[in-house]
């Protein structure tokens, strides 16, 4: 276990590298607000139907499935660009993108060129995505995993600073710019997002400026190991694959196998006149395709990191997927209806914003800093179990809250320490995962771990509302609590794992650590 001073803990926050993260955590929380949140707020003002507005916010799954291009920015030195290092080159060419991106989504107006604005959002999220991938990368590349939780929690702070600067700044630019007028004005939403282009500068002067993590040549050759065809080919299949599993499912669910159980042309009627089945066994194919000698080998630049993992923890990889599938499983399926819950409980909106922008934010940028400095001073586990004791034990105050109605000293108080509890933990969340990955896959391997934290959390989170419906919002945030055990008893055992190899080996790391040729 680490034995640094509080003095040592501190010194972490004052380090170039903290400062490089706030930068470039402030421009990855820039565009991914301006492309969901503040574009509702344009496109409805200029006239937008709500359901077109539903099916732009379908520009999210780009975040969720950033881990299939990943091994791209593990594998694929740029040209010309890729002289500034394999981790600068891409944090500079995303970047410019989201910069480009904005700029050309300024020079649209919805009423005239909806689907170029579209399309052009499509390219900031996607551009977005891959810098959320490269700033992970260079984190795990630049310090030790005792430093991680640290940096994560200052790359936390740029964002959330940039996300509300991105919300309720852009709004009360655009009001500045004219779009408080009683009519639309497209020149107001334009200036604003012409501003925000402009503010991704700064990022782009650090990246120049940054140094490049000082990776081994020779590992950086073992993660380049895949030519450029060979990636793109396995981006591709894994695309196909992706979309082509859960559309056989659909229809096959949607084939008339009634009518093959009743009428003796059934079989018939199914590959003749049976749109669905045509199209599902179309989708088998392509599946079947893709799990070939051949899909296989094309998927091989995905399939190695995750082999690698695999073949370095063994068994214990189990454990560890299990607490990392777990650990965010309580605040997450909580959180789907805390907003839902305020206005029930009879808090109005302006209250509602106000305490969570106020004491929210400055409580979660108070935790990340809290759960970085802890975990310099006394490790990532211990921080870890704290987290997920605070996340799951908040909820009792949600609990709480049900039964109090809208009383405002106990709302800023949940929010509070649920916020802190929340950055702390990912804080430590953070640390831990980072601590898991290896150098020569590092971009690829975190985008696909951070992506299994999220996946079942956002399933059952799916069925939250019908939760409440059932037992009622005190019995729901209660049994959210208890989400939470599961995971405590996995860190435990994790830990105490850990203890053990450190007390029989006292010299050697407690995780294994990546390979070093």
């Amino acid at each position: 276990m680490p034995t640094h001073s509080w003095r040592d803990a501190l010194k972490i926050y004052s380090s170039p590298a903290s400062i490089a993260l706030l930068l470039l955590g402030f421009a990855a929380g820039l565009p991914y607000m301006l492309v969901f949140s503040t574009l509702s707020v344009w496109l409805r003002e200029s006239g937008v139907d709500l359901k077109t507005i539903a099916f732009a916010s379908l520009i999210g799954l780009t975040y969720a499935f950033k881990w299939v291009w990943s091994p791209l920015l593990d594998q694929w030195r740029l040209p010309i660009l890729g002289r500034l290092g394999r981790r600068r080159s891409w944090l500079v060419l995303s970047q410019s993108l989201v910069a480009i991106g904005l700029a050309g989504m300024a020079l649209c107006d919805p009423k005239e060129s909806l689907s170029m604005l579209i399309s052009l959002a499509v390219l900031v999220a996607f551009a977005s995505a891959t810098q959320d991938v490269a700033v992970d990368a260079y984190r795990l590349e630049i310090a030790e995993n005792e430093s991680q939780a640290a940096l994560a929690a200052t790359y936390m702070a740029g964002y959330r600073i940039a996300a509300l600067f991105a919300t309720a700044g852009a709004l009360y630019f655009a009001d500045w710019f004219g779009a408080s007028s009683p009519t639309y004005q497209y020149s107001a939403w334009a200036g604003t997002y012409l501003l925000f282009a402009m503010l991704m500068m700064p990022a782009i002067i650090c990246s120049l400026l940054i140094r490049e993590p000082n990776v081994p040549e020779k590992t950086q050759q073992a993660a380049m190991s895949f030519g450029i065809k060979h990636q793109l080919i396995s981006v591709i299949v894994l695309i196909v694959l992706l979309i082509s599993v859960p559309a056989m499912f659909t229809q096959f669910y949607r084939s008339d196998w009634h009518s093959l159980a009743t009428e003796s042309a059934g079989l018939v009627d199914l590959l003749m006149n049976d749109r669905p089945f045509l199209r599902a066994l179309m989708y088998t194919l392509l599946t079947g395709l893709c799990l070939s000698a051949f899909g296989r080998r094309g998927l091989a630049p995905v399939l190695t990191p995750i082999s690698d993992f695999v073949q370095r923890y063994r068994w214990q990889a189990l454990l560890m997927l299990g607490l990392i599938s777990t650990y965010r499983m309580s605040d997450t399926v909580m959180g789907v209806m805390a907003n839902v819950f305020y206005i029930d409980m009879g808090f109005s909106k302006d209250q509602i914003a106000s305490i969570s922008k106020l004491f929210g934010l400055f409580m979660t940028l108070f935790g990340a800093g809290a759960g970085g400095l802890l975990i310099v001073r006394f490790g990532i586990m211990p921080i870890l179990f704290l987290g997920g004791i605070a996340s799951a034990a908040t909820n009792l105050l949600f609990a709480m809250l049900s039964g109090m109605g809208a009383d405002v000293q106990m709302l800023i108080v949940t929010i509070c320490f649920d916020n802190f509890s929340s950055g702390l933990a990912t804080t430590a969340f953070v640390a831990y995962l980072s601590s898991l990955t290896n150098l020569k896959f590092s971009a690829t391997q975190y985008a696909l771990l951070s992506s299994i934290m999220l996946l079942l959390p956002r399933l059952l989170g799916g069925y939250s509302g019908t939760m409440v419906e059932r037992v009622g919002y005190a019995d729901f945030f209660s049994l959210t609590a208890l989400l939470g055990i599961p995971t405590l008893l996995l860190i435990l055992l994790q830990w105490r794992r850990e203890r053990v190899l450190a007390s029989r080996l006292p010299d050697a790391k407690v995780l294994p650590e990546p390979e070093q040729p």
